[in-house]
C-alpha cells in the first residue's frame, strides 16, 4: 500500500514538473514584458496568483474551444493581481454610494420613422482618442467622461482634442467625486461645466494618482454646457443616441473573474448585475457578429487588454452587465 502511494505521488510529480517550468518560463517573460520587479516574498506570492490565474484562463478557454463561450480569455497585465485585489483598484465607478444628483437633460428618442444603421463605430470617422491606461488608480469614470466629450467636441468642431483625465481626478472633489477612489461621469461633467472647461491632456498630463488641482485656464481643450441622461435600461434608447451623436459615457458591471482577462468574442455574462454597476467605460459602437448583438466599446486599460483596449459586449440581451443603466453625454 505504502508502495503504490509513494509510486502515485512520484507520478505526479513528474507530470507537474513540466507545467510548473512552463508556469516559471511565462513567468519571467511577463515580468519583462510588464517591467515587473518584487521583493522576494512578494515575488513567491505573486507567482503563485500568477499561476491561479493561468489556470483559470485555461480551463475557460478549453470551454471556448468546445463552443460552450462566447469569448476568449488571455494573460496580461494584470496576471499578478488577486482578482478581489483587481477589482478594488481598477473598477472606480461609485455609483450605489454616492446620491447626490445634478439636474441632466433626457434624452429624446427619434421618430420610429427615423432608421438607424445596423453597425456604427466612431473609431472610423475620427471622433475616439487611443485607448489609455488608467494605471492603478480608480479613475475610470475620468477616462469614461474624457471619451464622451472628446468625442461631442470633435462632432461640433471637427477637431480631436486628447482631454485631461487628471483635471478631473485632481480637481472634481467638491463635485462628489472621491478621485483614485472613484466617481460618475456626470459629476465629471458637471464640473467641467461649471468651470468653463477642461485641460488638454498635453498641459496636464495624467500620473494615476491624487494631487493638487493644477487646472490652467489657457490650457482649456473643451468645453459643455450640461449632459444628458439616457433612459435607464433603455438599450434602444442607447443605440439611438449612440447612432446619432456620438460616443456615449456608460458604466457596468465588471466583477467577474473572466473580464480581468477578457480578449476577444461576444461578452455574455449571465450572472453580472444590471443594477450592481463598478465600471465607468465608454461605448463607441454597436455592431452584429454571427448573429449576435454587441456594443463596441472602449476601456482604459491599455491595448493589452481585450481588443487592443476594446471589448464587444452583448446588445439586446436583457441590459448584459447594466450597459443600458446609467449612459449618460455631455452637451456642447
Amino acid at each position: 500500500m505504502r508502495l503504490a502511494v509513494l509510486l502515485l505521488g512520484l507520478a505526479a510529480a513528474a507530470c507537474a514538473a513540466p507545467y510548473y517550468d512552463e508556469v516559471k518560463e511565462e513567468w519571467e517573460s511577463f515580468k519583462l514584458v510588464y517591467n515587473k520587479k518584487y521583493e522576494p516574498v512578494e515575488e513567491a506570492f505573486r507567482l503563485k496568483v500568477f499561476a491561479e490565474n493561468k489556470m483559470k484562463i485555461e480551463r475557460h478557454n478549453q470551454l471556448y474551444n468546445k463552443g460552450e463561450r462566447t469569448y476568449d480569455l488571455k494573460m496580461n497585465h494584470f496576471g499578478d493581481m488577486l482578482h478581489n485585489e483587481f477589482v478594488h483598484t481598477m473598477n472606480g465607478y461609485r455609483g450605489n454610494s454616492m446620491n447626490r444628483t445634478y439636474e441632466a437633460s433626457r434624452f429624446v428618442v427619434p421618430n420610429s420613422d427615423v432608421t438607424l444603421p445596423d453597425s456604427v463605430d466612431w473609431r472610423t470617422k475620427g471622433a475616439v482618442t487611443p485607448v489609455k491606461d488608467q494605471g492603478q488608480c480608480g479613475s475610470c469614470w475620468a477616462f469614461s467622461a474624457t471619451g464622451s466629450l472628446e468625442g461631442q467636441h470633435f462632432r461640433k468642431t471637427g477637431q480631436l482634442v486628447s482631454l485631461s483625465e487628471q483635471n478631473l481626478v485632481d480637481c472634481s472633489f467638491d463635485y462628489g467625486n472621491d478621485g483614485c477612489n472613484g466617481g460618475l461621469m456626470d459629476f465629471a461633467f458637471q464640473y467641467i461645466k461649471d468651470n468653463d472647461g477642461i485641460d488638454t491632456e498635453e498641459s496636464y498630463p495624467y500620473t494615476a494618482e491624487d494631487g493638487d488641482c493644477e487646472f490652467k485656464r489657457n490650457d482649456v481643450g473643451a468645453e459643455d454646457t450640461g449632459f444628458v441622461d439616457i433612459e435607464s435600461g433603455n438599450e434602444d434608447a442607447l443605440k439611438a443616441a449612440v447612432a446619432t451623436l456620438g460616443p456615449v459615457s456608460i458604466a457596468m458591471d465588471a466583477s467577474s473573474n473572466e473580464f480581468q482577462f477578457y480578449s476577444s468574442g461576444i461578452y455574455i455574462d449571465l450572472l453580472c448585475s444590471t443594477e450592481d454597476l463598478d465600471h465607468g467605460v465608454l461605448v463607441v459602437g454597436y455592431g452584429t457578429e454571427n448573429g449576435q448583438d454587441f456594443w463596441l466599446v472602449k476601456n482604459s486599460w491599455t491595448e493589452s487588454w481585450g481588443e487592443k483596449g476594446y471589448m464587444k459586449l452583448a446588445r439586446n440581451d436583457d441590459n448584459m452587465c447594466g450597459v443600458a443603466t446609467a449612459a449618460s453625454y455631455p452637451l456642447v
